[in-house]
């Protein structure tokens, strides 16, 4: 990923000089007279089973390294208990400030509380940490527009509507399945609003129908994004609720890894192929599922510019080191349970097989070589 942090180092240096308001943060980060070589930043990254996760991890390292700190990134492996002993060493090891994106929103209580104890800034990374008011930011996407952007994406897709807004042509009624993220996720919740509000007059109307009843979060949110259990939902969906000759003609999908084990499922049954593959949405905009829209499988994905979250989480980090307060431009949204948490958050884009050149590639974000493999080169 360094050929790409390089790229947009330039308009993080930029992004800082706009950084922080004046005043006292929640905590002091660092002393008058340090140097960023006295600093360290702890990095606790869910896990390195979903690229994006190891690009974030690596871009905000090399951003604070870029600027002398010292950094302490560690992955969890998608446990919890080793993410929070990795927060623990952190803490004990001296960290100046703590930029978290948690497995579990809800199971870091105990090692925010030793950081306020420790007047160590904490900065939750794209995932909200709940029930704590120890969370002094929180820097990610407008997650409710995202969930948004991927019902559209799929009334886009089945031709309800236009990508400008406007009415589409087909009629309906279309069979779809819903899929929702991992419910200890404060996100998918974010996500699943945002795509539900969207969906929820076309199923009134009777355009869109779910055949297997399931509409509930409950019922269709997939524990830690696990793309085996995506494909293992997306059978079991085929077996019990299109028995009878039906066809599935769309699914929302919340995560490409998701999107991944859905068009396993869906080619295993016979779509594809000879058999029309039905719209299947996506988010993160991670290569393999590129190369899919690129080809004309998966329909579309929501891209999160995760260069953009990393300079922004850097900006937060600096301005709590400098005793200041991070800008926020969302003061009302994201109540963790006990607080609302000030935030910062960025736009989002759908990217659909026309959008792969524009968004993705014109922006150094992939090249049409990794485009056309599937696989990035690093």
């Amino acid at each position: 990923m360094s050929r790409r942090v390089l790229a947009v180092l330039g308009s993080a240096v930029l992004a800082l000089s706009m950084a922080a308001c004046s005043g006292e943060g929640a905590g002091s980060g660092g002393k008058d007279g340090d140097k960023p070589a006295d600093l360290t930043i702890g990095v606790s990254m869910p896990t390195q089973t979903s690229e994006r996760w190891i690009a974030d991890g690596n871009s905000v390292k090399e951003k604070l390294e870029a600027k002398g700190y010292k950094v302490d990134l560690q992955y969890a492996g998608d446990d919890i208990p080793t993410q929070s002993q990795q927060v623990d060493q952190m803490i004990t090891r001296g960290a100046n400030v703590l930029i978290i994106a948690a497995i579990d929103g809800t199971a870091l209580s105990g090692q925010l509380q030793a950081a306020a104890d420790a007047k160590i800034p904490v900065i939750a990374y794209d995932r909200l940490i709940r029930d704590s008011p120890n969370v002094d930011f929180y820097v990610s996407f407008d997650n409710y527009k995202v969930g948004v952007a991927q019902a559209t994406a799929l009334l886009v897709g089945l031709g309800v509507q236009n990508k400008d807004g406007s009415k589409g042509d087909a009629k309906g009624p279309f069979n779809i399945e819903l899929f929702a993220g991992s419910l200890d996720d404060n996100n998918a919740h974010f996500f699943f609003d945002g795509a539900m509000d969207t969906l929820k007059p076309f199923i009134e109307d009777g355009t869109l129908k779910v055949k297997s009843g399931q509409t509930k979060i409950e019922q269709v949110a997939i524990l830690r994004w696990q793309q085996e259990a995506a494909q293992k939902r997306m059978e079991d969906l085929l077996t019990s609720s299109y028995n009878d000759g039906t066809k599935v003609h769309g699914v929302l999908s919340p995560y490409d890894g998701l999107s991944r084990g859905i068009i396993t499922a869906l080619q295993n049954a016979g779509y594809g192929g000879s058999g029309e593959m039905p719209v299947v949405t996506g988010q993160d905009a991670e290569i393999a599922s590129v190369k899919l829209i690129n080809d004309g499988v998966q329909n579309s994905t929501i891209f999160k510019d995760t260069r953009l979250l990393a300079e922004q989480a850097v900006v937060a980090g600096e301005a709590f080191l400098q005793g200041k307060t991070p800008e926020a431009n969302d003061t009302e949204t994201y109540n963790n349970g006990v607080k609302v948490v000030p935030s910062y958050l960025l736009p989002v884009q759908t990217v659909y097989k026309d959008e792969i050149k524009p968004i993705l590639i014109d922006s150094g974000y992939f090249t049409a070589e990794e485009v056309a493999a599937g696989q990035a080169k690093g």
